[in-house]
Protein backbone atom coordinates (compact mmCIF):
# COMPACT_ATOMS: atom_id res chain seq x y z
CA UNK A 1 0.00 0.00 0.00
CA UNK A 2 1.15 3.30 -0.82
CA UNK A 3 1.73 5.95 1.86
CA UNK A 4 -1.01 8.21 0.35
CA UNK A 5 -3.93 5.36 0.52
CA UNK A 6 -2.31 4.38 4.12
CA UNK A 7 -3.12 8.46 4.69
CA UNK A 8 -6.50 8.90 3.48
CA UNK A 9 -7.83 5.08 5.16
CA UNK A 10 -6.19 6.55 8.58
CA UNK A 11 -7.58 10.04 8.51
CA UNK A 12 -11.38 8.11 7.60
CA UNK A 13 -11.12 6.01 10.36
CA UNK A 14 -9.98 8.45 12.85
CA UNK A 15 -12.73 10.82 11.99
CA UNK A 16 -14.81 8.29 12.86
CA UNK A 17 -14.15 9.02 16.75
CA UNK A 18 -14.99 12.60 16.44
CA UNK A 19 -17.50 12.48 18.78
CA UNK A 20 -15.08 11.65 21.22
CA UNK A 21 -12.59 13.85 20.11
CA UNK A 22 -11.97 17.25 22.58
CA UNK A 23 -11.22 19.60 19.89
CA UNK A 24 -12.96 20.40 16.69
CA UNK A 25 -13.27 18.03 13.76
CA UNK A 26 -10.91 20.44 11.99
CA UNK A 27 -8.03 19.68 15.05
CA UNK A 28 -9.48 16.13 14.42
CA UNK A 29 -8.24 16.14 10.55
CA UNK A 30 -4.98 18.21 11.21
CA UNK A 31 -3.85 15.69 14.24
CA UNK A 32 -4.59 12.26 11.88
CA UNK A 33 -2.88 13.53 8.31
CA UNK A 34 -0.04 14.57 10.77
CA UNK A 35 -0.08 11.62 12.78
CA UNK A 36 -0.69 8.84 9.98
CA UNK A 37 3.10 8.63 8.40
CA UNK A 38 4.68 8.26 11.39
CA UNK A 39 2.48 5.02 11.84
CA UNK A 40 3.64 4.64 7.97
CA UNK A 41 7.00 4.75 9.11
CA UNK A 42 7.10 2.15 11.08
CA UNK A 43 6.70 -1.37 8.99
CA UNK A 44 5.13 -3.72 12.01
CA UNK A 45 2.27 -1.02 12.31
CA UNK A 46 2.09 -0.44 8.90
CA UNK A 47 1.45 -4.15 8.31
CA UNK A 48 -1.47 -4.03 10.87
CA UNK A 49 -3.54 -1.54 8.30
CA UNK A 50 -4.37 1.94 9.10
CA UNK A 51 -7.40 1.17 10.32
CA UNK A 52 -5.86 -0.44 13.11
CA UNK A 53 -3.40 2.45 13.81
CA UNK A 54 -6.30 4.54 14.11
CA UNK A 55 -8.36 2.33 16.24
CA UNK A 56 -4.62 2.06 18.28
CA UNK A 57 -4.34 5.76 18.48
CA UNK A 58 -8.04 6.35 19.98
CA UNK A 59 -7.80 3.84 22.41
CA UNK A 60 -5.01 5.74 23.35
CA UNK A 61 -7.17 9.09 24.10
CA UNK A 62 -9.71 6.74 26.12
CA UNK A 63 -6.78 5.56 28.36
CA UNK A 64 -5.92 8.74 29.14
CA UNK A 65 -9.11 10.19 29.52
CA UNK A 66 -9.98 7.50 32.01
CA UNK A 67 -7.04 8.58 34.47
Amino acid sequence: MIEQEFVTRFVAEMMTAAPIYDGTEDELRAYALETAPTYYEDEDMRAEGPEACAQSDIGYWEEQADD
